[in-house]
């Protein structure tokens, strides 16, 4: 359904007979968007946009009142409605949003609030009513231009100022510029609605959970829970426990029954980070969910059916794992269903500026300290940092400069770059150099080797210093032939 743009009065042409509607969304052709555009048509002229096109309809079109989804393909609904009634004084604005609408969104005088999935006649009738509301307001407005007299604003001037960020997009909880995130912003689009499985593939530090949670967050599980668990993070002789539950006596120590993850997330969705680190056994448990609905707690004598939407993230090479047998092909075509990559930092330069200004003033907000701006050297170094550790590793940095920066401004030497988290040592030229003939597997060694050495040998510390949980470190140290005797720490 393509947008109906009907063209603004002229001034001093009388105003048509039947009100007006703009109805902005994200997807036109959605079956509940074409139910509501059919039944606000039996009471006002409706335009439907969409996208970039939802700003120049409002501007257009002469509407008594504009209806938006709380996100409007890439532009946040609230902020566009907001834009709509200051540019029309006398425009009523309805937003269709999740129950978990901000308080900043509900302060908005003379914004209706409604659920995103209303039903078309409840959505008829509180239009109905906005539309007599804009009436009066039309009636008012034109009042004041006669006697010159000026009455209370209708409405708040706008959201909260902590609802902008400078610089970004937002999607969700997910913020970006680049031509690269928006392309995978583009493809978290085509997800909406959908209970379909995804693998979220990205470099550690690069928002796998962030960017999982708003994919639930624009489903139709979006009230169910979402249940996150890092399959690296359990040990190897719990994970089908804590994920499938288990019955009582199954096991020493087992007094009681548990329901386990999967049940927990029953009727939402349950996000499976680390999936590569998964047992061979794990696996084939995971098989039976996605092919049968079903899971087979520990210990018990019958299976339990289970509704959950599993999204999934790693940040190995799945296919490769397959390839050396590590990783069952079945399962990696189940998981697969819809792959996500997310790009490392160094591949959308563009980001790192606007990101680090936003991690900057949300620390310095933290602190009770005024605002800072990031110096021209300060700026350059950021853009030129490699970022091995990502958006985490710049989140980090900036906390840093939050701290140490003096004089309202955060000076390159401020920043902690080109050197070992722990220290702020500078880096050795060619100290991660991979050798002549050699792999990333004996890069990833030395590194794991050079990291213990900083951390003279606690693997706690290592894990870190590298940004690991220490399940983790202990996988990568025993595939890298590596000693774990020293592990917790004062050991």
């Amino acid at each position: 359904m393509s947008a109906a743009l009907v063209s603004s009065r002229r001034p001093g042409e009388p105003r048509p007979q039947r009100p007006s509607v703009v109805l902005l969304c994200c997807d036109p052709k959605a079956p509940r968007i074409v139910a509501a555009v059919q039944v606000l048509r039996e009471l006002a002229e409706t335009s439907v946009g969409t996208g970039d096109e939802a700003a120049a309809l409002v501007t257009r079109v002469d509407a008594d009142v504009v209806v938006a989804e709380e996100w409007v393909g890439t532009r946040d609904g609230r902020a566009l409605l907001a834009w709509a009634t200051q540019t029309r004084p006398t425009v009523v604005g309805i937003l269709l949003a999740s129950t978990r609408t901000s308080s900043a969104t509900a302060q908005l005088d003379g914004l209706v609030v409604l659920p995103k999935l209303v039903d078309p006649g409840t959505l008829k009738t509180v239009c109905a009513l906005a539309i007599d509301c804009a009436a009066l307001r039309r009636r008012m407005h034109r009042f004041e231009l006669q006697t010159g007299e000026r009455h209370a604003p209708l409405r708040h001037p706008g959201p909260a100022a902590a609802e902008v960020v400078e610089g970004l997009e937002r999607y969700e909880g997910v913020l970006f510029r680049s031509a690269a995130t928006q392309t995978v912003v583009k493809t978290l689009c085509e997800l909406e609605g959908s209970d379909v499985t995804v693998l979220i593939d990205g470099e550690t530090g690069t928002g796998k959970e962030l960017v999982a949670r708003a994919i639930h967050a624009r489903s139709r599980r979006r009230e169910g829970p979402f249940v996150p668990v890092n399959v690296g993070a359990i040990p190897d002789g719990l994970r089908e426990s804590e994920l499938f539950g288990h019955v009582r006596g199954a096991f020493t120590g087992a007094a009681g029954a548990r329901g386990g993850l999967f049940l927990g997330a029953d009727g939402g969705c349950l996000f499976l980070d680390e999936i590569g680190e998964a047992s061979a056994a794990l696996q084939v448990a995971l098989l039976r969910v996605l092919e049968e609905g079903t899971i087979m707690p520990v210990g018990a004598d019958r299976p339990r059916r289970v509704d959950v939407r599993v999204i999934s993230a790693t940040n190995q090479n799945l296919a490769q794992l397959v390839r050396q047998e590590r990783f069952r092909r079945d399962l990696f075509y189940r998981l697969n269903v819809f792959p996500v990559r997310i790009p490392p930092l160094r591949e959308r330069v563009e980001d790192v500026f606007p990101l680090a200004n936003h991690f900057l003033t949300r620390a310095l907000r933290q602190l009770g300290r005024a605002p800072a701006t990031i110096a021209r050297e300060a700026r350059a170094a950021l853009e030129a940092n490699p970022w091995e550790g990502n958006v985490r590793e710049l989140r980090s940095v900036m906390e840093r400069a939050a701290l140490v920066c003096k004089g309202g401004r955060v000076e390159a030497t401020d920043l902690p770059l080109g050197g070992d988290a722990e220290d702020g040592a500078p880096r050795p030229p060619g100290a991660y150099a991979v050798p002549s003939g050699g792999t990333l597997r004996d890069l990833e060694r030395q590194i794991l080797l050079r990291t213990l050495t900083l951390a003279d040998g606690n693997q706690s510390q290592a894990a870190r210093i590298l940004g690991l949980h220490e399940s983790t470190l202990r996988f990568r140290l025993r595939r890298a032939g590596i000693g774990t005797a020293r592990r917790a720490s004062g050991s």
